[in-house]
C-alpha cells in the first residue's frame, strides 16, 4: 500500500493504517526490548574509548562534558518524541520530515541519514577486525570484516524476536562488566586510594565557557544513536507511544552510566595530568580500570568493549539502516525491490544491501577510519536539523500547537546547537557531505518529476 501526501493525511491521524500503510512487520517488541535496542545501539561502554581525549579536553572534568552533552541532545530527543507519536512509521527522521514538511525535504533528509545508517555498519565492523587483529594477528582483517557482518545479517534476518533477545545478552554482559568497575571503583576509594570530589564535574580554576562550548561538537559524537530507536515504530506494542517514551529513558540511562563511569575513572587520575598522545590516550580507561581491580580485568574490559559491545551495536544498526531503506523504498523513493519482506517479517532485501555495502565500505575503509567517522556525524547532525525544523512546522505553524517550548523553543534551539556542532565538523567531511546533499537534491528532483509524470498520464 502506498501512502497518501502529507497534505492529504487527515490531521487527527495518528494510526499506521490512517497514515495510509499496511502493518507488514512482525509487531512483537515490548517496551523493554526498544529501550534494550536503544541502549544497545548508544553503546553503555562508549565513553571508554575516548576517556582520555575528552579528559584532556576538559581539564581534568569528562562528567562536566558528558552532562553538556546530554543537555545539548536532549532538544532533539524531544522533537524525536513529539514525532513518533504524531506520526508512527518505521522511516524515522525521513518519514517524519516528509510527513511534516513536504516530500522533497523528507527525501533529503532521509538521504542525509542515509550517510549515517550505511557507513555505521561498516565503521563498526572495521573497529571490531581491528580489536580482532591484536588478539590473532595472523587472521588478516578483512576476513574479520566478512565474519562480523554475516553474522550481524544473519542474526537480523532471523527476525526481530531473534534481535531483541539478542541484544539483552549483550546488553547484560556490559551491565555487570560495567558493574564490576563500579564495585571495585567505590571499594577502592573506601581503602583510600582515591577519595570523592568534584572535581570530575567542575574545577573553578579550570572552568570556561570555551570548555562547555566546545563540548557541543563531542555531546554529537557521544549521543547520536537515540534517533535508531524510532525505526522500531512499526514494531513495538503500542507503536508511537512506546517509542517516543523509550528514546526519553534511553537518553537518561546513557547520561547517567557514561557519566558514573568518566566520573569515578577520573577520581583515580592525580588532577593537573595530561595523557600523554597515542596510547596513552587511548588506552586510558583501560589502564586506569586495571590499576584498579587488576591486570584480569583490563584485559576483561577491553575484549568486551572491543567486541561484545561493537559486536552488538552493529547488529543493532544493521537493523536501523534496512528499516529505513525499507521505508524510503516503500514510498517509491528507492528501487521499491528493497520494500520486499520475507515470511519471518523482515525487510530481506534491505538487510542484504546493507550488509553487502558494508562489506565493500568496511573493506576499502580499513585506513579511513576518522573520516567515516566524521561523515557519520555529518549525515545524522545534518536529519537532525531538518527534524526540528519538521517539528516546527508542522506543530507550530500547520497545526498551530499550543506548547510553545516543544513546538518552538526546543527545536529552535536544537537546531543553533547541531548548526554548530556541523560548523566544526572536519572539512573533508563537510565537503564529502554537501556533495552527497547535492546528489540527493538532484535524485530528489528526479523522483518528484517521474511521480508529476506519472500522475499526468494516470
Amino acid at each position: 500500500m502506498t501512502h497518501a501526501s502529507p497534505t492529504d493525511a487527515p490531521e487527527g491521524a495518528t494510526s499506521l493504517e490512517d497514515l495510509g500503510y499496511a502493518q507488514e512487520l512482525k509487531r512483537s517488541m515490548s517496551l523493554l526490548d526498544v529501550v534494550v535496542y536503544g541502549l544497545i545501539y548508544m553503546v553503555p561502554m562508549a565513553p571508554l574509548a575516548v576517556f582520555g581525549i575528552i579528559y584532556n579536553f576538559s581539564g581534568g572534568m569528562p562528567a562536566l562534558v558528558y552532562l553538556v552533552a546530554a543537555f545539548a541532545m536532549l532538544f532533539s530527543a524531544l522533537s524525536y518524541k513529539e514525532m513518533a507519536k504524531r506520526f508512527p512509521v518505521a522511516g524515522s527522521v525521513y518519514s517524519y520530515v516528509r510527513l511534516g514538511i513536504n516530500r522533497f525535504f523528507g527525501f533529503i533528509a532521509g538521504w542525509a541519514i542515509l550517510l549515517d545508517y550505511l557507513l555505521l555498519p561498516a565503521l563498526l565492523s572495521v573497529f571490531a577486525a581491528a580489536a580482532m587483529v591484536t588478539v590473532v594477528p595472523g587472521v588478516p582483517e578483512f576476513v574479520w570484516i566478512i565474519v562480523f557482518v554475516v553474522l550481524a545479517a544473519a542474526i537480523n534476518l532471523r527476525g526481530i524476536t531473534l534481535t531483541a533477545g539478542m541484544n539483552k545478552i549483550f546488553l547484560a554482559i556490559q551491565v555487570v562488566v560495567l558493574a564490576i568497575f563500579v564495585v571495585g571503583a567505590l571499594v577502592a576509594v573506601a581503602e583510600g586510594r582515591a577519595e570523592f570530589s568534584l572535581a570530575p564535574i567542575f574545577q573553578a580554576q579550570e572552568f570556561s565557557w570555551a570548555i562547555v562550548f566546545g563540548a557541543i561538537p563531542i555531546a554529537a559524537l557521544s549521543f547520536i544513536g537515540f534517533d535508531a530507536i524510532s525505526t522500531l515504530n512499526e514494531e513495538a506494542k503500542g507503536g508511537g507511544a512506546t517509542v517516543s517514551r523509550a528514546t526519553i529513558i534511553v537518553l537518561i540511562a546513557v547520561t547517567f552510566l557514561f557519566v558514573v563511569q568518566v566520573y569515578l575513572a577520573a577520581l583515580f587520575v592525580p588532577t593537573g595530568t595530561t595523557f600523554a598522545s597515542g596510547d596513552a590516550t587511548n588506552n586510558a580507561f583501560y589502564n586506569i580500570a586495571g590499576e584498579i581491580i587488576g591486570p584480569w580485568f583490563k584485559i576483561l574490559i577491553t575484549l568486551t568493549s572491543a567486541l561484545i559491545a561493537i559486536f552488538a551495536n552493529s547488529i543493532a544498526s544493521q537493523a536501523t539502516s534496512s528499516r529505513l531503506v525499507y521505508s524510503m523504498a516503500r514510498d517509491g523513493q528507492l528501487p521499491r525491490v528493497f520494500a520486499r519482506v520475507s515470511d519471518r517479517q523482515v525487510p530481506r532485501n534491505a538487510m542484504l544491501l546493507i550488509a553487502g555495502l558494508s562489506l565493500v565500505v568496511g573493506i576499502l575503509g580499513t585506513t579511513e577510519q576518522e573520516l567515516l567517522t566524521t561523515l557519520v556525524t555529518f549525515g545524522a547532525l545534518t536529519a537532525y536539523i531538518l527534524l526540528n525544523i519538521a517539528v516546527i512546522v508542522h506543530f507550530g505553524l500547520r497545526a498551530a500547537g499550543r506548547n510553545v517550548f516543544l513546538h518552538w523553543v526546543s527545536p529552535i534551539i536544537g537546531t543553533a546547537v547541531l548548526g554548530y556542532a556541523l560548523w566544526n565538523a572536519n572539512v573533508n567531511a563537510q565537503l564529502i557531505g554537501l556533495g552527497w546533499l547535492g546528489l540527493g537534491a538532484l535524485l530528489a528532483g528526479y523522483w518528484a518529476l517521474r511521480a508529476t509524470r506519472e500522475r499526468a498520464a494516470a
